[in-house]
């Protein structure tokens, strides 16, 4: 019970009780600062389950670091873009300079997190009307830019995006895959075209000595890339 008493805020950021959350805070400001036993504080709970009302209480107490982690390493910002329909909760981060290119443990940015959500309104949020824009040139722990993620989803939409905000488009990661492995390795034929159309190397191998078309998980998607390649004038190892 006395943990529970001591985490109460934690417990209704996380429930969705902005008037409790905004009572403890007007009797112990300092609140807002307390990690619990998950390496969180209220307003990490409060991203993660969409509660506007309460991050926008959190983030106005004095001295309050809108970038603040938890013991993961994710901000407020990163959680609450990896959350459906959490428009809100990222403009009024983002309203109080919340960090674009900060990093989780995992060298991830909040770009690696849209990039696998296919969040496309937010990536182009981010990439061409936030000053300054997030960066789509940053390695996770994995060698991983935020286009193998696109790729690996299969988001055409993304992957245009990122390529025309500069990412690199042939990195390998530390499995020694570019982005062409792993959107053929998913299965995404539309999406490896695309890649192979930007320029992307075809005799690349792998740490496994595979090149892109050997990873593919079937025939059809195989022969369906070729088919498209052909169509397109692109020319296959």
């Amino acid at each position: 019970m006395e943990n529970q008493d001591k985490f109460a805020i934690h417990a209704a950021a996380r429930d969705g009780k902005a008037t409790v959350v905004e009572s403890l805070l007007n009797a112990n400001p300092k609140l807002a600062k307390l990690k619990d036993d998950d390496g969180r504080l209220p307003i990490h709970w409060a991203a993660s389950y969409n509660h506007h009302e309460i991050v926008n209480l959190l983030v106005q107490q004095k001295g309050f670091d809108v970038d603040v982690k938890d013991d993961m390493g994710w901000t407020p910002l990163m959680i609450a873009a990896s959350v459906k329909d959490s428009d809100r909760v990222v403009d009024l981060l983002l309203a109080r300079d919340a960090d674009v290119n900060e990093t989780n443990d995992n060298g991830q940015t909040v770009l690696h997190f849209i990039a696998s959500k296919s969040n496309l309104d937010l990536a182009r949020k981010l990439l061409e009307e936030h000053k300054p824009p997030a960066s789509v040139r940053v390695r996770d722990k994995r060698g991983q830019y935020p286009l193998h993620r696109a790729a690996a989803v299969g988001s055409v939409p993304l992957i245009n995006l990122f390529l025309k905000h500069k990412s690199p488009l042939n990195a390998s990661d530390s499995a020694g895959q570019t982005a062409l492995h792993h959107a053929i390795a998913e299965g995404h034929g539309d999406a490896a075209v695309v890649l192979m159309k930007a320029g992307a190397e075809m005799d690349r191998k792998d740490n496994d000595g595979l090149l892109p078309l050997e990873v593919a998980p079937g025939i059809d998607v195989k022969k369906y890339i070729q088919r498209k390649a052909e169509e397109e004038g692109i020319d296959l190892p």
